[in-house]
């Protein structure tokens, strides 16, 4: 899949997860990475540009497999900022697509 279309979508991706529930850095790369090809490196940027951007909040909970985990929780911010992204995504996606059945 072409780099471009990962890098895009992916704040989107980790914003999606987030509404529904909070989770921790590798669990989000582990959930992402199941269904798009992406490096653990290029989440965490993006985790910390997010987080200070007030999009979500971080808080430690206790790990029975080793140190604690810090957690990433979608603030108020944070899904009015995802409501936007999915009207653009929705405006954009239609919009290519109405391109491709055009040039096909």
């Amino acid at each position: 899949m072409n780099v471009q279309f990962k890098k895009g979508v992916l704040e989107l991706c980790v914003l999606v997860l987030l509404a529904k529930q909070d989770h921790y850095g590798y669990e989000l790369v582990r959930k992402i990475s199941d269904r798009i090809a992406i490096s653990e490196g290029s989440v965490y940027p993006l985790l910390r540009r997010l987080n200070k951007d007030g999009y979500f909040s971080t808080y430690l909970k206790e790990s029975t497999e080793g140190p604690s985990r810090k957690y990433y929780k979608l603030t108020d911010e944070g899904r009015t900022y995802l409501n936007d992204l999915l009207q653009d995504w929705q405006a954009f996606t239609d919009g290519v697509n109405q391109l491709i059945e055009e040039g096909v």
